[in-house]
């Protein structure tokens, strides 16, 4: 590892990294193992035992100022993300959570009527959990929504079931109608 150390008139710095004191202790024993010809053991941590190049550089007569900071282009390999039909993994959410979701719900539920739970998987990556009627319609999904996240007022987006990936574009239908009593929503930004 190649490792450039900089020494300023108020302390030193490594590879363009922050200023690091002369007066802390920590720092001071850095130096002194340097001034020894020894490779200091904060380095020795950082290798792994690896070979080290120390190279140093005298700019004592200069305040250290923070270098800009270079444009790195991404090195990587592309991964082309998501997939024709999403895998959905259901994580397990916890009753509290659950419950939390439920009490701040705009939803009025009729309690004499037949209920199902729903998740919804926001396109931000968060999820709402729901109890609705399976008399309410996907219509109520959309509002509850906009309700929970104010966000996604102005955004268009649509809702889609996982499987079979099907948009659910009336609207008017109820849930159990539309076939999703207890299932996983997903929100899909236009």
């Amino acid at each position: 590892v190649q490792i450039l150390l900089k020494l300023w008139r108020n302390g030193f710095s490594l590879d363009d990294g922050e200023l690091r004191s002369y007066s802390d202790p920590t720092n001071a024993e850095f130096l002194e193992s340097v001034k020894r010809g020894e490779i200091p053991v904060e380095l020795q941590r950082l290798v792994h035992g690896g070979q080290v190049n120390l190279d140093m550089e005298d700019h004592q007569e200069q305040e250290y100022v923070k270098p800009r900071l270079r444009f790195k282009a991404f090195s990587g390999e592309g991964q082309k993300l998501g997939s024709l039909t999403p895998e959905i993994v259901s994580t397990p959410s916890s009753p509290e959570e659950e419950e939390k979701s439920i009490l701040n719900a705009p939803v009025l539920i009729d309690d004499s009527m037949p209920a199902t739970k729903i998740q919804i998987r926001l396109a931000d990556g968060s999820r709402l959990i729901q109890r609705f009627n399976q008399t309410h319609r996907i219509k109520d999904i959309r509002d509850f929504i906009i309700q929970s996240r104010p966000a996604f007022a102005t955004t268009d987006f649509v809702l889609v079931t996982t499987f079979p990936n099907k948009e659910l574009t009336d609207e008017s239908l109820t849930l159990q109608e539309a076939d999703i009593l207890n299932t996983v929503i997903l929100q899909q930004l236009k």
